[in-house]
């Protein structure tokens, strides 16, 4: 597939069967993601993969039915204390660079036959608490993986003419 019907086609999904992700595809994916660029390659991330009894635990930061169905959470952190900070008013670049790496890995579970959705709204307090993470670390986003169920419904996107601005 081209990469227009990888875009195309990837989609939030919320129904996920009960079958377990193949370890070669999370690598996969993950190596993928591995490769996003970041502003000044920093690399300000760490991802979690979340599997077996401590996705269980886990299920709680996003309560809901479907999220608790998949197999694999993963969790995108910012490293606040190695992100690029741009000189001119001092932008923190970790969400940008997160949103980068958070995208490839969107793209390339679906490329593999998997199924995500992009979580931004969740218990960040639990979610810390139970990665531990410490106070450099913030946790972004995160997607349940797996295999998805049913059909997903058609992308609504915003005419050409809405977004692109041509100062030609």
């Amino acid at each position: 597939m081209n990469f227009l019907e990888l875009v195309s086609g990837r989609c939030s999904v919320r129904a996920y069967e009960p079958r377990p992700v193949e370890k070669e595809k999370i690598e996969y994916i993950l190596e993928c993601a591995r490769m996003a660029p970041s502003a000044c390659n920093k690399q300000p991330w760490k991802l979690y993969v979340i599997s077996g009894e401590k996705k269980k635990a886990f299920d709680k930061v996003y309560d809901k039915e479907w999220f608790a169905q998949a197999p694999v959470a993963i969790v995108v952190c910012a490293d606040h204390d190695t992100s690029w900070k741009r000189p001119a008013d001092g932008k923190d670049h970790a969400d940008v660079d997160t949103s980068i790496i958070f995208d490839h890995l969107l793209l390339a579970a679906y490329e593999q036959g998997l199924s995500t959705c992009w979580i931004c709204n969740f218990d960040v307090p639990l979610c810390r608490e139970l990665l531990q993470l410490p106070d450099n670390m913030e946790p972004v986003s995160m997607t349940p993986l797996g295999y998805g169920l049913g059909a997903t419904r058609p992308k609504s996107r915003k005419a050409k003419e809405e977004i692109i601005v041509s100062e030609q």
